[in-house]
């Protein structure tokens, strides 16, 4: 039984990599993630042909309960709220990890039975583990919008305070490891940790969602790895470790994307809820409003547009009334392309899922640094819901919270039509001068229908 076990386990490692090759593409993603979760599937049946498992009635409920709560939720989710999605089921994963730690303590006391390293991974996925899934209950808070996007903190002393919460926690688990059996010694680590996960969280604002979910799902898959590690189950240490990899991996580039470093984001981040600024520090000026019928007729005898697609697009579920317009341009001889920055949306990827659901080819979605040179060779750029990517003050304005951000050129096309419903900022709550450029043209309105009333337009043309 116990070849079994390990040959299963190989068997869906393999599954686990391959899966994971999937997702370097739109095309092979659905794939790579049914092979992923076959892996997983066969993972869980070899654990449960160990022998000594029992309890199988709780085992089954468990499934029952994890299958009824789970299914209905991911096949109901709107592509809007799938960032808030991965948030709650991360923390989940935390969370789990870090009662099983509490749970053998209570087995045994103080891990006194088993060796120093079975005390410290357990203790270590606790404290992570903990962590991981209050910050990420946090953060489903601030993307659900239950709480304040803006950050919340105690400013200098919010870094001091997460620093002694952090040591009081391991002074505890070190205590654990010394012998110390008093279930208050783990119980006081995990409420410790657990206000740590969320006033860690709580000062990041809504510009930085992107990376913190990274972020934390990095955490879950390190404390995984850890009870992996503890419980010597081989499956959890793998897969633990290839999302910890991935996790942090994505959390370096993401921070990259945006020119910020990870301590900086962690300290206390900036953005709020896209509260209306209005002209900012604009003053005086105006924007020049425009309609479906001048927006159509400036695209219909363009050479070349990039769509800039971004949260807004997301709300509105334009992504296939994109595709229908961009199908209509290209049968009049327009080239179009996508210009995707790598923190557009609420989660890394997201405008990337969307479009790819619509159908739009592969090669026509451009990362930025590929598109960027294009810009100044574009006669129209059609911005739909995007701001603090295309927000000309992180190269301009050193005095801009976003200086030094890399963004998308859009100020370089000779033609700027920009979609949204209102004058509100984004998530880093500030003002956007693209707006108010002299190329610019604003098209208000909820973008799902202006894109339809723009294609109407060009198809009277």
């Amino acid at each position: 039984m116990q070849t079994l076990v390990v040959s299963l386990y190989i068997v869906s490692f393999a599954l686990f990599i391959y899966g994971l090759m999937g997702l370097t593409g739109p095309k092979t993603a659905v794939r790579g993630n049914w092979i992923a979760a076959v892996g997983m599937g066969i993972a869980l049946v070899a654990t449960l042909l160990i022998p000594g498992i029992s309890n199988w009635v709780l085992i089954g409920l468990g499934i029952v309960i994890g299958t009824l709560l789970g299914v209905p939720s991911a096949k109901k989710v709107k592509m809007t709220a799938m960032p808030q999605m991965v948030a709650l089921f991360n923390g989940v994963g935390g969370g789990t990890v870090a009662l099983v730690a509490w749970v053998e303590f209570r087995d045994d006391p103080g891990y006194s039975t088993h060796p120093t390293y079975f005390a410290v991974a357990s203790l270590f996925s606790l404290i992570i583990g903990s962590v991981s899934f209050w910050g990420s209950l946090v953060a489903f808070g601030k993307l659900q919008e239950i709480l304040p996007g803006s950050p919340i903190g105690l400013g200098r002393a919010q870094s001091a305070l997460n620093g002694l919460l952090l040591v009081a926690a391991i002074v505890l688990a070190v205590l654990i490891v010394l012998g110390g059996t008093n279930e208050l010694l783990i119980i006081g680590a995990l409420l410790l940790s657990a206000v740590l996960g969320v006033m860690v969280v709580l000062p990041i604002g809504g510009a930085d969602m992107p990376v913190v979910i990274s972020l934390l799902n990095a955490f879950t898959g390190l404390a995984a790895a850890a009870t992996g590690l503890a419980l010597s189950n081989t499956a959890m240490i793998v897969a633990g470790m290839i999302v910890g990899a991935s996790g942090s991996i994505l959390t370096d580039q993401m921070a990259k994307a945006m020119n910020r470093s990870i301590p900086s984001i962690v300290a206390g981040g900036f953005g709020g809820s896209g509260a209306a600024v209005g002209g900012g520090d604009g003053g005086d000026r105006t924007v020049k409003a425009t309609s479906a019928s001048d927006a159509a007729i400036l695209m219909a005898y363009a050479e070349q547009v990039v769509v800039v697609p971004g949260y807004g697009m997301a709300v509105a579920q334009a992504q296939h009334a994109v595709k229908d317009m961009a199908k209509l341009l290209e049968s009049k001889g327009v080239t179009v392309k996508y210009a995707i920055h790598p923190v557009a949306g609420r989660m890394p990827g997201h405008m990337n899922v969307l479009l790819a659901e619509a159908d739009v080819p592969y090669d026509q979605l451009k990362e930025m640094d590929d598109i960027n040179g294009d810009f100044a060779r574009t006669d129209v750029a059609l911005v739909i819901g995007a701001n603090d990517v295309t927000n000309p003050a992180a190269r301009n304005d050193p005095s801009s919270p976003i200086h030094g951000m890399p963004i998308l050129n859009v100020d370089e096309a000779r033609q700027i039509i920009v979609l949204k419903r209102s004058m509100n900022s984004g998530f880093a709550g500030i003002d956007n001068p693209l707006f108010y450029d002299d190329k610019t043209s604003m098209l208000f309105g909820d973008a799902k229908k202006s894109v339809t009333e723009v294609t109407e337009e060009l198809k009277a043309l």
